[in-house]
């Protein structure tokens, strides 16, 4: 199990910028290759993507933007072992996910991914501690190593003094630094955020994603966020556009 460093040990870092330097990285963690989603409505099929292609690097921090209803959260429930293609093949850390059976996705998305969401979903019963260790407790991990691992992660994210402390107890950006703290704790390869900090004012959402930057760095993680907030996209090393079903570079300005 890695072992989290101190909080106060990890400056913030901005992310590297530096494309070329994916070619060194080797095979991409993520291959996307004719990804088709398509639904049945009351008003006929619809399709969200078409023929979409596209690799993600490991130690990449890509954000993703578009319009809302572009198809957005369902690619990243797609590439999340969440959702499966209609077409296309959708390989991550070399699993071919569409492949998996219910019981393996689990145990994949588990193992490998980490999610945070728009809302924190956080388990209101339980201590905030007790919702970082749902991963672990998930495997079938001791209690007790399980919250100590999780109280490593409480220290990373800078809430020690918060662990039993319920949900409810806690500030919006409070809540959703516990939900990236469970994100992480199993150790994931893959770390992906739909909206971490939409529900956020702007002062905390940046505080928020400071801290989802060190992260990325400091346990070299491969990172994909959706985001509305072209601000945040900008810190990001490369930032695609989702538009009529297919991805393209989008530059901002600081990207140049």
């Amino acid at each position: 199990m890695k072992q989290a460093p101190s909080a106060a040990a990890s400056p913030v870092s901005r992310t590297p910028r530096n494309k070329e330097s994916r070619a060194s990285e080797g095979t991409a963690i993520i291959q996307v290759r004719g990804l088709e989603k398509t639904y049945s409505t009351a008003r006929g099929s619809l399709t969200l993507f078409h023929g979409l292609d596209f690799d993600v690097y490991p130690g990449e921090l890509v954000a993703i933007v578009g319009q809302s209803g572009a198809g957005k959260s369902t690619l990243l429930h797609i590439l999340g072992a969440l959702d499966t293609p209609t077409a296309g093949t959708v390989h991550c850390a070399s699993t071919n996910t569409a492949e998996l059976t219910q019981r393996q996705a689990a145990t994949f998305r588990n193992s490998t991914i980490g999610y945070v969401w728009q809302f924190h979903y956080l388990l209101p019963e339980f201590t905030a501690l007790e919702n970082v260790a749902m991963p672990l407790l998930a495997r079938g991990q001791d209690r007790r190593a399980a919250l100590a691992e999780a109280s490593k992660w409480m220290r990373e994210v800078g809430l020690e003094d918060r662990s039993e402390h319920r949900p409810g107890e806690l500030s919006g950006g409070e809540q959703q630094r516990i939900a990236l703290a469970r994100a992480l704790v199993g150790g994931p390869r893959l770390l992906l955020a739909d909206e971490p900090t939409g529900d956020l004012d702007e002062t905390t959402a940046g505080r928020v994603f400071d801290l989802l930057e060190r992260l990325h760095v400091t346990h070299g993680l491969t990172s994909i966020i959706v985001t509305h907030n072209l601000e945040l996209a900008a810190r990001c090393a490369r930032t695609l556009r989702l538009e009529h079903g297919r991805l393209a570079p989008w530059k901002t300005a600081s990207q140049g």
